[in-house]
């Protein structure tokens, strides 16, 4: 028997805020939370990144943060707070629950201290550097903090990662093996080293002088490149017709997923490889392409990455999408690399529930290699009945995921 999937709890620590409604109105006002890094972050070289406001301690006591990273810190108290938002109680049998986390870096700040540790300080490293560091910290600490039993997951494909978390998920439920999850996405490497390394790889947005937070421009024809960003975003997924028997708010459910591999290029991308996951995921929830109405898009504001993914887009849809709405939210909150999937899907879950469309911020002279039909001022959408959210990651693997609004 395969069961459906219901979305009834969020949680968020984003660069918009911590509460979803209200990172949902920024989103929706095209407000941004892009600012100029420190130098102590970013060195010498002006460098725009979208950091996060979070205080641990309504969460965790002295104790408790001993050997925990930020990334952990983040994906505990996010996923708490979808617990409360959704209002549910877990099974008594706590194996009936699944962790599923998507992480990209890990816990880079405890990363980066070793490192500091030993190399620059020449001091003791802290023996909770390895527990701190690993990928698999936040679904550990997760599953401890709540007593799950279950499954507890952790995927680790860069962009693609909390997109994949969700979509797996998705996947026990429907077969079975668990009745409900807790899923998302966390991410903190906002760290000196790992800055420094993205500079290297000159695809960073270049800091617009006079609006930094306008910075990051998709399908922009002054595009030039991505901002990276932290925070942590969560879900409390259960069967529909549980969540209808307990009388649950159900803000959308969750239809489809696939990921797919281009196996062309470590980092560039490939059309063909994602309209290869798009199908998929179509497929997957069984729906056509035409009742799909707003796409969530990767949209990073890379040269190269924002045409290839529009014209996987027009495979599908039609030469300019004429039915299919698409913005990138990454222009206010930036690219939260293993986190992202988790917040452009939750963004695109409220879509969904309030039946209003995000824009694509700070595009203003669009790129003819970007003809689509992109959203570039919030707008309501009262027939939107349908949406995706699209991850792509280096390494070639392409997430898609197929949301639909819930009408009892």
């Amino acid at each position: 028997m395969s069961h459906r999937v219901a979305i009834t709890g969020l949680g968020l620590i984003s660069p918009l805020g911590n509460d979803p409604a209200q990172a949902f109105e920024r989103a929706m006002a095209g407000e941004s939370g892009i600012a100029l890094l420190d130098e102590s972050l970013a060195g010498s070289k002006p460098t725009v990144g979208a950091q996060v406001s979070f205080d641990p301690a309504p969460w965790f006591n002295r104790m408790q943060l001993s050997g925990l990273d930020k990334v952990s810190q983040m994906a505990v108290a996010s996923s708490l707070m979808a617990m409360d938002d959704a209002g549910i109680t877990l099974p008594e049998d706590k194996s009936a629950v699944g962790v599923y986390v998507g992480c990209g870096m890990g816990g880079a700040g405890s990363l980066d201290k070793g490192f500091q540790s030993f190399y620059a300080d020449k001091s003791r490293i802290s023996p909770l550097t390895v527990i701190a560091s690993m990928a698999n910290a936040p679904a550990g600490h997760i599953s401890m903090r709540l007593g799950i039993t279950g499954p507890g997951m952790t995927y680790s494909v860069a962009c693609a990662s909390s997109a994949i978390a969700l979509g797996e998920a998705m996947r026990a439920i429907r077969s079975g093996e668990v009745e409900c999850a807790i899923a998302g996405g966390t991410e903190a490497m906002l760290m000196p080293g790992i800055i420094g390394a993205w500079q290297s790889m000159q695809v960073l947005a270049t800091p617009d002088a006079e609006r930094p937070e306008a910075s990051c421009r998709p399908y922009d024809v002054r595009r030039s490149g991505l901002v990276l960003a932290e925070g942590a975003a969560f879900f409390v997924l259960e069967r529909l017709d549980a969540a209808v028997a307990r009388g649950a708010r159900i803000y959308a459910t969750l239809d489809g997923y696939a990921n797919r591999c281009d196996a062309t290029h470590i980092t560039k991308p490939d059309a063909v490889g994602q309209e290869r996951a798009m199908r998929a995921a179509l497929r997957d929830a069984g729906i056509g392409a035409e009742e799909v109405g707003y796409c969530n898009a990767h949209g990073t504001a890379t040269k190269v990455g924002d045409g290839v993914e529009c014209a996987a887009l027009n495979a599908i849809w039609g030469e300019g999408t004429p039915g299919l709405r698409v913005s990138s939210t990454k222009s206010v909150h930036g690219h939260l690399l293993g986190a992202t999937g988790a917040l452009e899907a939750l963004l695109t879950t409220l879509a969904l529930h309030q039946r209003r469309v995000p824009p694509t911020a700070n595009s203003e002279q669009l790129d003819d290699e970007c003809a689509v039909n992109h959203v570039r001022e919030g707008v309501d959408a009262p027939d939107l009945c349908a949406a995706i959210s699209n991850s792509f990651a280096f390494g070639g693997t392409n997430a898609t995921l197929v949301l639909r609004r819930f009408d009892a």
